[in-house]
């Protein structure tokens, strides 16, 4: 049977949210999958062109999707995904995975017990210049790593608050929010963190919840990164404004997220600018450096994301981001609010195993 012959994977929406949204018009226009129900209270009197439902437990059994898209608010995670898995549906899970490191590893015991298919959506990962970055580390392109820097900053408008107050409740935050992107990204690109400091402020806007983070991470293979981020700060730099994985961000050709040092180049992400020497020359600081281009196909994040979960709703594929991985990214959020809290290093190892130990106690 080819791809074009099967079925499509019918697919319900919890949460109608702003990802939520943005899922309907991917899954709508992705040939191998079908919309067949929405999960949302807010949506039960409104015409949305698909069938709604209160709750995710009326929507898993009368619509008896194949799989899931959860899209509601953090707090909501991991109850909402091990339900859907129990009820046997495979699961796409928007980030974070939970709203802390204790919760995501219930959710990653539930998987295993159940034998279930969950994809996390850190979407990113999906990007090919992600992949292709990826590859250039792996393959030596740039040397031995020894530092990755990145920033996310972007001014959000107020009502993005109080619009929806969870997002300035604990559980939010710019760190769990943004930041956890950006952070399992450096940790595909770069490996596991071994440890972590953190200045945290909530200076700008006064919330529960910080508005500024700065990071200094150092990798398990020795490399040693920074990340600064502000969601009450402009700025063109940032993941959303250097791709065009969501229209309703202003995009800036050739912009930069990440910039990865190696000893023989340096790389530019996601733009592949890459920067070295003449490799036929001796060559050093005072030495002129070339700009080039790493080659890519362009697609987006979110489509790619979607087909790859369809892949894994099949049985066919396995989840590019599993609960445990997801889960690892969480405790890196976590371990940088204790450094930040604390003002001190934290190993994140021992924060996992630590955690892990206080749940099982």
């Amino acid at each position: 049977m080819t791809a074009s012959d099967r079925p499509p994977v019918r697919i319900g929406l919890i949460g109608a949210g702003f990802m939520g949204r943005q899922h309907i018009d991917f899954i709508d226009a992705a040939p191998g999958a079908e919309l067949v129900a929405i999960a949302d209270p807010a949506l039960v009197a409104a015409d949305v062109g698909h069938p709604v439902f209160a709750s995710a437990a009326e929507m898993l059994a009368d619509a008896r999707p194949d799989a899931v898209v959860i899209a509601n608010p953090n707090a909501l995670h991991v109850d909402t995904a091990v339900e859907c898995l129990e009820a046997g549906v495979a699961v796409l899970l928007e980030k974070p995975v939970a709203v802390d490191y204790a919760q995501s590893l219930r959710l990653v015991d539930a998987v295993e017990l159940l034998g279930g298919r969950l994809l996390v959506g850190h979407h990113r990962r999906h990007h090919p210049a992600v992949a292709r970055a990826r590859a250039a580390i792996r393959d030596g392109e740039l040397g031995a790593v020894v530092a990755v820097s990145g920033m996310w900053s972007a001014r959000k408008e107020d009502r993005y608050f109080t619009d929806l107050p969870w997002h300035s409740a604990p559980g939010a935050g710019v760190t769990l929010i943004n930041v956890v992107h950006d952070l399992d990204l450096l940790r595909h690109l770069c490996g596991e963190v071994a440890e972590i400091q953190a200045m945290y402020s909530s200076h700008a806007r006064g919330l529960a919840v910080e508005d500024t983070v700065s990071l200094s991470l150092r990798f398990e293979s020795g490399v040693i990164g920074s990340f600064l981020a502000s969601d009450a700060g402009v700025s063109p730099w940032g993941w959303d404004q250097v791709t065009e994985e969501t229209p309703a961000f202003p995009f800036l050709p050739d912009g930069v997220a990440y910039r990865i040092v190696g000893s023989r180049a340096a790389l530019s992400v996601p733009n592949l600018a890459r920067y070295s020497y003449d490799p036929s020359i001796p060559a050093d600081w005072h030495s002129p450096l070339s700009r080039t281009y790493l080659p890519v196909v362009p697609r987006g994040s979110f489509p790619a994301q979607l087909d790859h979960f369809l892949d894994v709703a099949r049985g066919t594929a396995q989840p590019l981001v599993s609960a445990e991985d997801a889960s690892r990214t969480l405790a890196l959020v976590e371990a940088a609010g204790l450094a930040a809290r604390s003002g001190r290093t934290v190993d994140v190892a021992r924060f996992r195993a630590d955690a892990r130990a206080q749940g099982e106690s």
